[in-house]
């Protein structure tokens, strides 16, 4: 149950920080939500086994938490089940491509080595620019750019509802558990003859704490459309294009030019 009431806090945490940014941005979610866009088809075109190009795209990264004062520490912790998905994907990689490619001091390092590091990275910096995005945008403004780029309503309204609904899905099973435990008071977690009743149970009661909610949005008037912010100043379109075309064109020039390896000849 402490999982559950972790998990809960830290959407309501993500909501809450979203929030205090969203109020002292003049960038628009449009312009963060392209760059981001471009950090993610960039990161995964480097090829496998090119680390020093794929670890140059971590500027993005450091540059923008430093700015937005977002801890990496926190939303590794946040996001660790994640990273363990990552290594388990990987891992793989070292036993199948076994040539061996480069020593580091006098240590053979294989082709699965280094496509490992780079799937890992790969995956990493993908999570943490969709993170980053989340927390200086947030998930309502995240939708509205996608519908101001034209992405069908239903793909968007089925990410909003989806993001909406986990919590109240984490609700429902901490209610769940705390009334498990108070009746099982001999058995630690969920006994092996429940564990197909309370995934069923689960799934029939979020489904109708699911519909109470829609039924409550629609008697507020929600008809599937989302209503934009059409008070954007010229100033933040203004700095918003600067921020886009800054960011894509270092993009693109890490992507061309081996910049770190570059700069690893001039210190060696």
């Amino acid at each position: 149950m402490d999982r559950l009431q972790t998990a809960i806090t830290a959407l309501h945490e993500a909501d809450a920080e979203s929030g205090r940014r969203k109020s002292r941005s003049r960038l628009t979610p449009v312009a963060r939500l392209i760059v981001c866009i471009g950090f993610l088809g960039v990161t995964v075109s480097f090829d496998k086994y090119n680390i020093a190009g794929l670890l140059s795209m971590s500027l993005y990264l450091i540059v923008t938490g430093i700015w937005e004062e977002i801890s990496l520490w926190k939303g590794f912790s946040r996001l660790k089940y994640i990273f363990a998905v990552l290594l388990l994907l990987g891992i793989a990689n070292i036993f199948y491509d076994r040539n061996v490619i480069m020593f580091l001091g006098g240590i053979p390092i294989t082709g699965g080595m280094l496509s490992f590091v780079t799937l890992f990275l790969k995956g990493a910096f993908a999570v943490y620019g969709a993170y980053f995005l989340l927390l200086t945008v947030g998930i309502d403004r995240l939708c509205m750019a996608l519908r101001k780029l034209k992405v069908p309503r239903m793909m968007v309204t089925v990410l909003l509802l989806t993001y909406r609904y986990l919590i109240v899905l984490l609700k429902e099973a901490q209610r769940m558990m705390q009334a498990y435990e108070l009746r099982s008071f001999r058995h630690r977690g969920i006994h092996i003859r429940a564990w197909g009743d309370f995934p069923g149970l689960l799934l029939l009661r979020s489904m109708d704490r699911a519909l109470q909610i829609y039924d409550s949005m629609l008697l507020r008037g929600y008809d599937g459309e989302f209503l934009y912010e059409m008070t954007e100043r010229k100033a933040g379109w203004t700095i918003s294009v600067l921020y886009m075309a800054g960011w894509l064109a270092l993009f693109a020039l890490l992507r061309s030019v081996p910049v770190f390896a570059l700069v690893g000849k001039l210190f060696l």
